[in-house]
């Protein structure tokens, strides 16, 4: 454990990290692609170690009367490790992401050409609430791409966060690099270490994953750049030509991205010229299933069994099996109460109507739009370059998945023709 007392000691430690994350940029592709092999075997040989404090984290979060949300993101899974090791070996099939180069957009003057090249960010740090397994996730894309990387994990899966990093640290010292290219921040060195962390200038990029309220608290708190990301809160717009067997599997498969439904489907917005009995049949199938379902007093007349939704619930995640329905008279006015209310990271439309789909695309600005498909997030997708840790509305340099572009950037390179 690294002795942190002082903000002079965790400034000399990202230091220490920076400099950790050159070292692997200068030991080649090849070695990070043995160092992710060996990262994968690690966590693989390391299960039990890792389950068995998990298993005490569990105990002790149970007594401490932790959310049941938290405690199903907390609970690892021989399945939820096995998909961990199985992204670390992806990661490291990759081709090299760094390196690409970009032509300049215009020459500056006859005698300087210009072009750009992908390079690391150089520290990036993660905070996160439970999910231990993302810690190696995000060791995978940091290693990857060449960043030096710094954990601060809840103190729910303190023990279970350890473990993991005795892993990672394991791989590492097998191909004789740093143990600082992974700084993780324990629940000894207490809240004021992640006080320094969200304000140092060391730190490039702060990731925070977990419930809005810590993502919103790390946003307000940091002085460093924040790359945000949102969970819950995404809306489906059933239009008039949508069909119900669509609907209806868009938001069931949306909630099965577990233990956390990223682009879990929680409001849906139903044209005034669909016809209420297939309203109904959606609401049935949803009880089935063990959903809450709630609707603005226009539709509670059709579904008398459901329960009215209030103002506050239109703008804030459930972040469980609850769904919400309000009627709206045109794709405008969709658009505009997703605007306004969804977290923007992921939104869907049903319809059979290709000038709707593509007016649903104009109109909603969200960060990922799915047409006619269930909008669930998937971790380990089939293409190993989309490989993410989250989703983020933020626009800018990163929107949308969070993968291995959030860690890297684009570094101009001019050079003189003369």
């Amino acid at each position: 454990m690294v002795n942190l007392t002082t903000q002079a000691d965790f400034s000399a430690a990202v230091e220490q990290v920076r400099r950790a994350g050159r070292d692997l940029v200068a030991v080649g592709f090849d070695t990070q692609t043995r160092l992710l092999e060996a990262v994968a075997t690690a966590i693989e040989a390391s299960f039990d170690d890792i389950l068995e404090a998990n298993t005490l984290d569990l105990e002790a979060s149970l007594e401490m009367a932790v959310p049941e949300r938290v405690l199903d993101w907390l609970k690892l899974t021989p399945e939820r490790l096995q998909t961990t090791a199985k992204i670390l070996r992806r990661l490291a099939y990759l081709g090299d992401p760094r390196g690409l180069l970009h032509p300049a957009p215009s020459r500056l003057s006859k005698a300087v050409a210009g072009y750009g090249q992908v390079v690391p960010l150089g520290v990036v740090a993660l905070v996160y609430e439970a999910f231990p397994e993302l810690a190696a996730i995000a060791a995978g894309l940091s290693l990857r791409t060449g960043n030096g990387l710094i954990l601060k994990g809840s103190n729910e899966a303190s023990q279970t966060n350890q473990a993991i990093l005795q892993a990672l640290h394991e791989a590492l010292d097998s191909l004789g690099l740093s143990p600082y290219c992974i700084l993780s921040l324990t629940e000894e060195q207490g809240d004021v270490a992640r006080s320094w962390l969200l304000q140092d200038p060391g730190i490039d990029l702060i990731i925070p994953y977990g419930r809005p309220g810590l993502v919103q608290q790390v946003v307000r708190q940091a002085g460093v750049p924040v790359l945000p990301t949102a969970m819950g809160n995404c809306y489906l717009y059933w239009s008039p030509t949508g069909q119900l067997d669509m609907v209806t599997h868009m938001v069931l498969d949306s909630h099965r991205g577990e233990p956390d439904a990223v682009n879990a489907v929680e409001k849906v917005l139903v044209h005034r010229g669909c016809n209420p009995s297939t309203l109904v049949q959606l609401c049935h199938t949803l009880w089935d299933q063990d959903f809450e379902i709630l609707a603005d007093e226009e539709l509670l007349p059709d579904l008398p069994d459901v329960k009215p939704a209030v103002d506050t619930d239109w703008k804030r995640p459930f972040l469980g099996k609850t769904v919400a329905l309000r009627s709206v008279d045109s794709v405008q006015a969709a658009a505009t109460l997703i605007n306004r209310y969804s977290s923007g990271h992921a939104n869907a439309i049903a319809t059979e109507s290709y000038a709707e789909s593509s007016r649903f695309t104009q109109l909603a600005t969200s960060a990922v739009i799915y047409i006619n498909t269930s909008p669930r997030f998937v971790r380990n997708p089939a293409q190993a370059s989309s490989i993410a840790l989250g989703m983020t509305a933020q626009r800018g340099r990163c929107n949308g998945f969070v993968g291995l572009g959030a860690f890297v950037t684009t570094q101009h390179i001019l050079q003189g023709l003369e």
